[in-house]
């Protein structure tokens, strides 16, 4: 399977990524892994999209909707620190290499963000010096550093730029003698294998063909066919596919159909950007299926091995009650023959002979099969001990001790062993209820790892407003900021709609879309809480704010005479109906949409009618960041636990658009 994008494939992005990202401003910057970063770009009246860049591997947009963690990493605030709300003037592709730059400019200062897509990969930052503001991997290579306030060098070519290849110098593959000409290929032009492979089916070369027998008609034909792929992705002549192998396997993804994969199914999209995403939330899923499976597996393993341990154990422990329960019952049945052994030799001893001398006189008679001469196996004398064998079993006794003190201890060790069996016993039950919930386990966790990366829901046009649905359904709509509340106005105000507004400066204006039906009194009341909270009021930390109502013929853009409007205002001509003391309050809660957790916001009354999991906000004293974490925890705690997890990735900043701007406290 295919794993990280060649320079064909990316230069194939680039194309299509130019119109689509140039003049888009960096909104935020997540980091969902150690190597993969996120992107979120925003244009004017147009939906965010999202770039993802994965070091070593790939760049594109993407639809889908990856896990974002909850802390972002240093790297990643560090992006956020220089890039947020900066320009993208420019990306483009370095030489022909796997590496991307783009260039993006605040209102002073040009930086660069560099991704490598090569070998182990990294994603750096160039400031307007061309020194390194941060990396994602620093380290020390022989041909250069990547390391802080360095000047920036990009990597050695990794061959020459087929883009700017002369007939000439193609020749040089004929240098490689004996070297097949498409691993010649490889190393002499900065492409991959499998577009060197495609060049010589092109040509009709065998790829095994050794160099220094390229004829100049070959070579000619080489050199036509790597012009001829150039030019059909730079004229943007691509047709992009995903090739399926007979078992439903995915193999590639390319901008264009591929000689080589004409044995396989393909799969046509209507642009690469969209191909290489799917193939890519492909393959992650399937890279998660074998994470998890191999992640259970070994855990699996582990209990099974155990499991073994715990019946050994449980078989050693039943052959050691038996064992000595059966030595005690030998002791006893020979009992005065063995006693008389035991004293024996004890007096023997005692008498002065040593034990050399006892041990031959032992082994003469058991020789001539004398008892109790006939059970001596052997006799150590550094721990008194005496070895017998009687009726086949071998065992040892103690010399200063009874036979009957002998025969308890081996009693005593049967049953200590004993009363340790009940509790091998469980611990055997309890591994093999383990391993029954590490099979179940395997089987939900490989489900869960097997479903599709969850699409990111489309924003409605309404979303890049304030907004809510009031009780009785209607859209509202207001503006974020001056340049919001123009557009509101000027693009999206229509005759039946009502425009609220309040008589402090710095506040939106607001829309009810009444459709053409007349709005319930609670509905006006919604919507004044919507104008009143999220104005300046709310700054200012008062409690309750005046708003009014007028119809959008009384809305004009023209001031008095000698007048000057700035962005964002507009003049209100004629009678206002009000709505006073709106106190400042806003709720923010979860809805389940589409199979998706989505945050919600705006009054309390119209939240609370539309899910039971939210949460009410007044004027108060918590900055915005800490109130959305505060925000976030305290929904998943009251959530379902099957929802818990869901509502605890969802993002910062999609609660933050909710807060007003100022502190606010929750309400209990």
């Amino acid at each position: 399977m295919k794993k990280e994008m060649s320079s064909f494939d990316i230069t194939a992005v680039i194309n299509e990524l130019n119109p689509i990202i140039n003049g888009t401003r960096i909104d935020n910057v997540y980091q969902t892994n150690p190597k993969t970063i996120l992107l979120k770009l925003r244009s004017p009246n147009q939906p965010p999209t999202i770039l993802l860049i994965e070091a070593g591997k790939r760049i594109h947009l993407t639809s889908y909707d990856l896990e974002k963690p909850q802390r972002p990493p240093n790297f990643c605030m560090a992006l956020r620190k220089y890039l947020r709300n900066r320009k993208i003037t420019r990306i483009r592709q370095h030489e022909f290499e796997r590496i991307v730059i783009i260039d993006v400019k605040g209102r002073d200062e040009e930086y660069q963000l560099v991704s490598e897509l090569f070998r182990e990969g990294n994603i750096i930052l160039i400031g307007p010096n061309g020194q390194i503001l941060q990396a994602l991997t620093y380290r020390r290579m022989r041909d250069r550093n990547i390391l802080p306030k360095k000047k920036f060098i990009h990597a050695p070519p990794s061959g020459l730029d087929p883009t700017k290849l002369r007939r000439e110098e193609l020749r040089q593959l004929k240098k490689f003698e004996e070297l097949s000409v498409v691993r010649a290929l490889t190393r002499l032009l900065s492409l991959g294998g499998v577009y060197a492979e495609e060049i010589l089916l092109r040509a009709e070369i065998d790829k095994n063909t050794q160099c220094d027998s390229l004829t100049d008609e070959e070579l000619d034909k080489i050199f036509t066919h790597i012009e001829e792929l150039i030019r059909e992705i730079a004229e943007k002549k691509i047709k992009p596919c995903i090739f399926v192998d007979s078992q439903g396997q995915w193999i590639d993804v390319t901008p264009m159909p591929l000689k080589r994969y004409e044995h396989l199914k393909g799969t046509t999209y209507e642009n690469f950007i969209t191909a290489i995403d799917e193939y890519y939330a492909r393959t992650f899923t399937e890279k998660r299926v074998s994470q998890v499976e191999k992640r259970t597996e070994q855990e699996l393993k582990r209990l099974e091995i155990i499991l073994e341990d715990q019946k050994r154990t449980l078989k050693e422990l039943k052959e050691r009650v038996e064992l000595n329960r059966r030595i005690g019952d030998i002791i006893y049945t020979h009992m005065n023959e063995l006693q008389f052994l035991l004293q024996r030799i004890m007096e023997e001893k005692r008498s002065g002979r040593n034990w050399k001398e006892i041990m031959i006189r032992l082994q003469q008679e058991k020789q001539a099969s004398n008892r109790p001469a006939l059970y001596f196996d052997a006799l150590t004398p550094k721990n008194l001990m005496l070895q017998v064998s009687v009726d086949d079993q071998t065992f040892q006794l103690k010399l200063r001790r009874s036979i009957q003190e002998n025969a308890s201890e081996y009693y005593g060790r049967a049953k200590k062993a004993q009363r340790k069996i009940p509790g091998a016993e469980k611990s055997i039950d309890q591994s093999k209820a383990k391993i029954k919930e590490g099979k179940k386990r395997i089987i939900e966790e490989t489900e869960e790892a097997s479903k599709p990366l969850p699409i990111k829901p489309k924003k409605k046009w309404y979303e890049k407003f304030r907004w809510f649905h009031s009780s009785d359904g209607l859209l509202v709509i207001g503006g974020r900021d001056a340049s919001t509340n123009e557009v509101l106005i000027r693009r999206y105000m229509e005759p039946n709609d009502i425009v609220l507004h309040t008589d402090i400066p710095g506040a939106p204006f607001v829309l009810i879309k009444t459709e053409g039906k007349t709005p319930l009194e609670q509905t006006i009341k919604e919507a004044a809480q919507l104008a009143a909270s999220y104005s300046r009021a709310w700054k200012e930390m008062l409690a309750t704010a005046n708003v009014y109502w007028v119809s959008p013929q009384q809305v004009k853009k023209q001031p008095p005479s000698g007048q000057y409007l700035p962005k964002g205002s507009y003049m209100i001509y004629g009678k206002r109906s009000y709505v006073r003391n709106v106190p400042l309050e806003v709720a923010i809660g979860i809805k389940e949409e589409n199979d998706t957790m989505r945050i919600i916001g705006g009054p309390v009354d119209a939240i609370a009618k539309q899910t039971d999991l939210y949460t009410r906000l007044t004027v108060g004293k918590k900055t915005s960041s800490k109130l959305a974490k505060e925000i976030i925890h305290r929904l998943a705690k009251r959530a379902p636990a099957a929802e818990r997890k869901e509502i605890l990735n969802i993002p910062i900043d999609e609660v933050q658009k909710f807060i007003p701007s100022g502190r606010a406290d929750l309400l209990e």
